[in-house]
């Protein structure tokens, strides 16, 4: 397993070691020994999946205190571009962007911790997408940012995405407090 940093601190791109033969593939999607050899404690009370077509954005999206949560993000079937933004007041980074496609032929992971603002872009159509949570979804401390928001300025490379209506009317960054 190979853990690479991003610009943003505690953001990584998480890229296994695959086992390829002439039957297909092997690898382990999480291994707590293997994470923990990494300096990665975190404790994952709760899976997710999504699947959409080419062309859905979905976020920018996150869990504010005390149900923060911290995401290990994949993709099973597709590819996504997946945008992860740092919302903690006291980061050098507060405001920043960073972001990585996932596919199901790379089968990189991005960790995104408490503190960020997530969202992605399908790129192919049927795209799984699934996570694992530090903590349980609570519907009453969801939040969310524009995605398109122009002080972020995210290179989403897609002019007319195909939104939730919570999502084509979330808060601009100029108006948003951090909770984090």
């Amino acid at each position: 397993m190979e853990i690479i940093e991003t610009k943003i601190k505690d953001l990584l791109i998480i890229k296994p070691d695959v086992f390829l033969d002439e039957r297909g593939y092997f690898f382990e999607s999480y291994n707590r020994q293997r994470f923990l050899e990494h300096g990665l404690d975190m404790t994952f009370v709760q899976d997710n999946e999504s699947q959409s077509m080419r062309g859905v954005l979905r976020g920018l999206h996150f869990q504010k205190p005390p149900y923060t949560q911290g995401k290990l993000v994949r993709v099973v079937k597709g590819a996504v571009l997946d945008v992860a933004v740092d919302l903690r007041k006291d980061s050098p980074t507060y405001g920043q962007w960073e972001s990585v496609e996932l596919t199901e032929g790379n089968k990189f992971m991005y960790w995104i911790p408490e503190g960020f603002a997530h969202g992605f872009v399908c790129l192919e159509d049927h795209s799984v997408f699934t996570y694992k949570c530090t903590n349980v979804y609570h519907k009453a401390s969801e939040g969310s940012i524009r995605w398109n928001d122009p002080v972020l300025n995210i290179q989403w490379n897609i002019d007319n995405p195909i939104l939730s209506e919570k999502d084509k009317v979330s808060p601009m960054f100029k108006d948003f407090v951090t909770p984090f």
